[in-house]
C-alpha cells in the first residue's frame, strides 16, 4: 500500500473519525456514527481505496 493521506488530511480524519464514534456510542447519530470507523482505520494506515480508485493523493512526495 502506498501511502496517499497526508498530514492535515490524517488529522481532520481522526479527529472526525473519534467524534462520530463517540456520537454512536452516546446514541447521538445511531448507526452512521460507525462510519467513524473507517475514518480512524484509513488515518491509521494513511491509505485510503477511494483515492487510489480516484487518483487523489494528499500526502507529500
Amino acid at each position: 500500500m502506498i501511502k496517499n493521506v497526508g498530514s492535515p488530511d490524517r488529522i481532520a480524519r481522526l479527529v472526525i473519525g473519534a467524534l462520530l464514534v463517540l456520537l454512536a456510542l452516546t446514541g447521538t447519530i445511531g448507526v452512521w456514527g460507525w462510519i467513524g470507523v473507517v475514518l480512524i482505520a484509513t488515518a491509521v494506515l494513511n491509505f485510503c481505496p477511494l483515492y487510489r480508485i480516484l487518483g487523489i493523493n494528499t500526502c507529500k512526495l
